[in-house]
């Protein structure tokens, strides 16, 4: 079965490759896309009557909560280059909830006894299992400088998947230590065990800039690829 919808205006998709009770699938998929509609609707910064765009510091939401926490907990360890404050002050969680929302997708693929299935989120990809027996899910990383093009192409089980970069949305992610805005790298795709955490050390590689790629190794990250300010590509696995 495979399933494609727009959410958090991005194409996202669904292929599963499980031999289950076609009313068993669909259910699972329904579940797992409204689950990330719910998560847009809730930690958009473009929605006047998010949770995000009416924070106050106070009381919050579970979900929102743990959002903070994996933000907090990565801005930590990037000593402050992760952050979900903007230059402005103002709460955006972007570097955090897309990844997060798709992960807990997946999960909930999972626990409907799904276990054979690709979820792309925008580029963004979280995979179990595999289309076939004896081999895993083929994941392009895109060439920054030709959407047409891929730098490589990963063959990944059981896994995930994230590249963040500045070639569609530009120069969009900041340096949270001194709000300066991150230019060092082109795009940096991370491969982690799970989306939320490959989203948001690729996020952190870019803000860290050439270093950052080293420095996801010993955070999570099982390979980085980074192409630098020049379209240089360097290639880090986690020894």
């Amino acid at each position: 079965m495979r399933h494609l919808e727009l959410v958090m205006g991005i194409p996202m998709s669904v292929d599963i490759r499980d031999a289950v009770d076609e009313h068993v699938e669909r259910a699972a998929v329904r579940d797992a896309f409204d689950g990330m509609h719910d998560a847009d609707r809730r930690f958009s910064r473009h929605r006047p009557d998010s949770e995000v765009s009416r924070y106050d510091g106070g009381a919050t939401s579970g979900d929102l909560r743990e959002v903070l926490g994996i933000a907090a907990h990565f801005g930590r360890l990037s000593g402050g280059a992760f952050s979900v404050r903007r230059p402005d002050g103002s709460l955006d969680t972007d570097g955090v909830v897309k990844g997060w929302a798709a992960q807990r997708a997946a999960d909930s693929l999972l626990a409907a006894g799904l276990t054979r299935f690709c979820l792309n989120a925008g580029g963004d990809v979280v995979v179990r299992g595999g289309p076939e027996a004896g081999r895993g899910w083929n994941v392009g990383v895109r060439d920054p400088d030709d959407p047409q093009s891929f730098l490589t192409v990963l063959e990944l089980r059981d896994g995930a998947v994230a590249t963040s970069g500045t070639y569609e949305r530009g120069e969009h992610v900041w340096d949270g230590r001194d709000g300066s805005t991150a230019t060092g790298l082109r795009s940096a795709t991370v491969v982690a065990a799970d989306l939320t955490t490959a989203d948001v050390l690729a996020t952190c590689v870019l803000a860290l800039g050439p270093g950052g790629a080293e420095w996801a190794s010993r955070h999570g990250a099982a390979a980085v690829l980074a192409v630098d300010a020049d379209g240089e590509l360097s290639t880090t696995v986690h020894a």
